[in-house]
C-alpha cells in the first residue's frame, strides 16, 4: 500500500518538472539567426533540436545571459537562448605557440577553462578581462620567482618581465644613477632566479702631490777647492690630480686620474764645488811646507814583496823603484796627478808614482817602502798637495 503511494508521488513530481508554463515561449540566437517558438519542452538540448541548432563540441549556450547546461531544465516563461560559437584563440607563451577553441565570453575566462592559472604578476596582453568576440592573439608570460639581492639584503619577488631591469623597476628596485645589477639591467631574466642589484657611487678628489727637485753640481769659483757650498736651495714643485673614485655597494672598487695639473714646476738645488785654489804654509818635523790642498786619506803600505800581489814588483806604474817616497793611489788619481808632489805627516816626502786597487768608500794611499824598511799601517793621514800648483787640476777626487 506504502510502496503504491510512494511511486504515484515521484510520478507527479516528474511530471511537474517536465512540464512547462502554459504561454511560455522561447527566442534562440544563433549568430545572426533567430529561431522564436513556443517552449514545448524545459530543456535547452530539445529547444535547440527542435529549431535544428547543431552544437560543436566547443560551443556553449547562455539563457537571459548565464550560462545554461543544456540538460537542465530551464527556469523563465520567456527565455532567450544565444548560441555562442567557439572561436580560435592563438596561445602564445614562452615555451611556443597553440591555438584552442573556446566560446567563453573573456580572455581571462577562457585561460582558467584551459587550467592555466593566472597571477597578478603575470603578463596578459590583450588583459584578462578583454571580451572574445572573434579570432585573437594571446600572449601569456607566466611570473617567474626571483630573489634579489640588494642593499644588504635578500628580497624574493615574483616577476613576468622580460629583462632584469623591467623586473627590478616593476618590483620598485629600480636601477638609479650608475647602479648596475648581475646580470645586467638588459639581459633576460636568470635560469637560477638570482639577481644582484649593485649600489654605484662616484667621487672626485683634487689631490695635491710634491715634484721632488734634483741635486746639480756646478763649478764654482768663489768656493775653496774640496769645499762645496749651496748656491741655489732647491724647491719642491706641485701637481693636483683630480682623481675619480668609484664605490660599489659602500666599498672603495676603483680609482682613476682623469687630469693631472701642475701648479709650480721643480727647482733645482745647485750645489758650487770650490775651484778657488789657495796657498797656505805650515811646519812640520820635516821643516815648513807650502800647500795649495790637504784632504783626509786612509794610508796603509806596501813593498815590493808586501803588496798582495802574486809575486813581487819592484817598479811602480811610473817606473820609479818601489821605495819610501813615492806613494800608490787610484787609477784616476794616479792618471790626473802623476808626479804630483806631496807630503804625509809620519812619513815624509813622497810624489805619487804608482797605482794600486784602493778600499772601497775611503779617500786612500799606499806608503811606498823598500822590503827591509816595510812594516804594516793602517791609519787616517792629512795629505798635503804641495806647491808648484799644477796646470791640470782634478776639481773632484772621486
Amino acid at each position: 500500500m506504502k510502496r503504491t503511494l510512494w511511486l504515484a508521488l515521484g510520478t507527479l513530481l516528474l511530471a511537474a518538472c517536465t512540464s512547462t508554463t502554459p504561454g511560455a515561449s522561447v527566442t534562440i540566437i544563433d549568430g545572426t539567426q533567430v529561431h522564436a517558438a513556443a517552449m514545448d519542452s524545459p530543456l535547452p538540448a530539445d529547444l535547440l533540436a527542435e529549431a535544428g541548432v547543431s552544437l560543436a563540441p566547443a560551443d556553449r549556450v547562455l539563457a537571459n545571459g548565464r550560462y545554461a547546461a543544456l540538460d537542465q531544465p530551464l527556469d523563465c516563461n520567456r527565455c532567450t537562448l544565444q548560441v555562442r560559437r567557439a572561436l580560435p584563440l592563438t596561445l602564445v607563451t614562452p615555451d611556443g605557440e597553440q591555438t584552442i577553441e573556446t566560446s567563453a565570453l573573456t580572455v581571462g575566462q577562457a585561460l582558467h577553462e584551459a587550467g592555466i592559472q593566472l597571477f597578478a604578476a603575470d603578463f596578459l596582453d590583450p588583459p584578462a578581462g578583454t571580451a572574445i568576440s572573434g579570432p585573437l592573439t594571446v600572449t601569456y608570460r607566466p611570473a617567474r620567482e626571483l630573489s634579489v639581492r640588494v642593499d644588504g639584503q635578500i628580497v624574493p619577488i615574483r616577476s613576468s618581465a622580460e629583462t632584469v631591469g623591467e623586473a627590478l623597476a616593476g618590483a620598485g628596485i629600480p636601477l638609479e644613477g650608475l647602479d648596475t645589477s648581475l646580470p645586467s639591467e638588459s639581459d633576460p631574466l636568470p635560469a637560477d632566479g638570482q639577481v644582484r642589484v649593485v649600489r654605484v657611487q662616484e667621487s672626485v678628489l683634487l689631490i695635491q702631490k710634491s715634484i721632488p727637485f734634483s741635486t746639480e753640481f756646478v763649478t764654482s769659483a768663489e768656493v775653496e777647492i774640496d769645499q762645496q757650498e749651496i748656491l741655489q736651495p732647491g724647491e719642491y714643485g706641485l701637481t693636483i690630480s683630480r682623481v675619480r673614485v668609484r664605490y660599489e655597494d659602500g666599498q672603495e672598487v676603483s680609482r682613476q686620474t682623469e687630469d693631472e695639473s701642475t701648479i709650480r714646476m721643480a727647482k733645482n738645488r745647485i750645489i758650487g764645488y770650490g775651484t778657488k785654489l789657495v796657498i797656505r804654509s805650515t811646519s812640520t818635523p820635516d821643516g815648513p811646507i807650502e800647500y795649495w790642498r790637504a784632504v783626509r786619506v786612509y794610508a796603509t803600505s806596501y813593498s815590493p814583496c808586501h803588496s798582495a800581489a802574486d809575486r813581487c814588483y819592484y817598479q811602480t806604474s811610473s817606473g820609479k823603484p818601489v821605495q819610501k817616497g813615492v806613494i800608490g793611489v787610484i787609477r784616476s788619481w794616479y792618471l790626473a796627478m802623476q808626479g804630483q808632489p806631496v807630503y804625509i805627516p809620519g812619513y815624509g816626502f813622497a810624489t805619487i808614482e804608482d797605482v794600486g786597487a784602493g778600499i772601497p768608500g775611503k779617500d786612500w794611499i799606499d806608503l811606498g817602502y823598500t822590503d827591509e824598511e816595510w812594516y804594516p799601517r793602517s791609519e787616517w793621514v792629512t795629505l798635503y798637495f804641495l806647491t808648484p800648483i799644477p796646470a791640470n787640476t782634478m776639481w773632484v777626487l772621486e
